[in-house]
């Protein structure tokens, strides 16, 4: 189970926790259509990362408050997300390969440093989790 989901007993899971996990499945499910070359796959499956849910709107609210001056920056890595992955959809309806990866590259690169920057300090506030 992802450090994002937390798993702490006394801490009712975000809606966002569900998102990561879809994320993150659907990200495998590209990682795999790539692997294969199953360009139209990739092209589908694409929009599900580029047009993920967001939280409701109480739970955005909380999110934002607590990252404070730092939800710009985590805007800006969802927002990379989104293009890259439009890019990757574009590129996989094309059946262009090399392009199909240095967008999925694109994308990785942003969740990452989304991950790397938020993920540790949002688990340990939202869920007590260390």
């Amino acid at each position: 189970m992802p450090a994002w989901a937390g798993d702490s007993a006394q801490a009712e899971p975000l809606a966002l926790r569900k998102i990561m996990q879809e994320l993150g499945h659907n990200m495998q499910a590209i990682t795999g259509a790539i692997s294969q070359e199953e360009w139209g796959l990739v092209a589908k499956l694409a929009p599900k990362v580029a047009e993920h849910p967001e939280p409701p709107l109480t739970e955005k609210i909380r999110i934002l408050a607590y990252l404070g001056t730092d939800a710009t920056k985590f805007k800006n890595f969802d927002a990379q997300t989104h293009e890259a992955a439009q890019a990757m959809k574009l590129a996989a309806a094309s059946s262009e390969g090399k392009a199909v990866l240095q967008s999925f590259a694109h994308v990785q690169e942003s969740c990452l440093g989304c991950h790397q920057a938020f993920r540790k300090p949002f688990v340990e506030h939202f869920y007590g989790a260390r």
